[in-house]
């Protein structure tokens, strides 16, 4: 059954408001094939039906699991790759020689999905830098979604979510089997701080970042939004510190308070000046 017209409407300006995601006209298709499962699960004889309830009742639950239905989950261990190695390679040397009388480094990952890349960059530290082991390691690592950040904090994972970009050896190393799932050894969940933020609204107090991850999200936003993320951004990030974000994401035209770092096939960004 196609989607209503008025069902999408109601879902695209609910779904902005609440999130800042921006489902583009002629997305019906995508909204429906996600809200579908919801629709079952809760009872209800069509989507419309649904809608319905949504609009008659004061924002619960219900509502708040088709907003995580339609936030963007794709994610996967390395991802894209060569962010992961000017991270080993360039940024966590030249702050370890920076940090070396604090001996304290501030990570955040935004948009943690179901946990690979925060996973993927503690063991980038583990694996490569054993000396930070006696440092002060704060790691942030967010999502809008509680039913993501359960995942996260649970650490498991299907024989094919770790087959997508983990390497064997780190398998091996790190995870260990429980019936079909593999799951992260607890010291490397027990060394994040996972937590809920939606990234268009009020963060919480988080201290001076050094290093920032927020990749493959901003592309969801309008300019505004984009422009307010990165304003709070900028005050976030240390002088000297770093923002990844997604491949075909940038600051250009959006906030000229940022520099871009090329490094091969890959970049990242310092607050200008410093």
């Amino acid at each position: 059954m196609v989607m209503l017209e008025a069902d999408f409407q109601y879902i695209r300006d609910f779904v902005y408001q609440k999130a800042a995601i921006v489902l583009e006209e002629g997305k019906d298709y995508l909204v429906e094939s996600r809200l579908q499962p919801i629709v079952r699960s809760e009872g209800f004889e069509s989507l419309s039906e649904m809608v319905s309830q949504m609009r008659a009742r004061p924002v619960n639950g219900l509502h708040w699991k088709v907003v995580e239905a339609m936030t963007i989950n794709e994610t996967y261990f390395f991802r894209d790759v060569h962010p992961f190695e000017i991270l080993r390679e360039t940024v966590l040397p030249e702050l370890i020689k920076g940090r070396a009388a604090q001996r304290e480094i501030n990570i955040w990952c935004a948009a943690a999905s179901s946990g690979q890349e925060p996973y993927t960059i503690m063991m980038t530290l583990r694996e490569y830098f054993p000396a930070l082991s006696n440092w002060r390691i704060n790691f942030i690592a967010s999502d809008i979604s509680k039913e993501m950040l359960d995942r996260c904090r649970e650490g498991c994972y299907s024989q094919l979510e770790v087959n997508r970009g983990l390497p064997a050896p780190l398998l091996v190393k790190y995870f260990r089997k429980i019936g079909t799932q593999w799951r992260i050894h607890d010291s490397l969940r027990e060394a994040i701080d996972f937590r809920q933020i939606n990234l268009a609204e009020a963060w919480p107090p988080m201290p001076p970042m050094d290093i920032i991850f927020m990749r493959n999200v901003l592309i969801y936003f309008d300019v505004q939004t984009k422009r307010n993320i990165m304003a709070r951004l900028r005050k976030l990030l240390k002088p000297d510190g770093c923002l990844f974000l997604g491949g075909a994401e940038t600051t250009l035209n959006i906030d000229d308070s940022f520099k871009r770092a090329q490094v091969r096939n890959s970049a990242y960004y310092h607050v200008a000046g410093a």
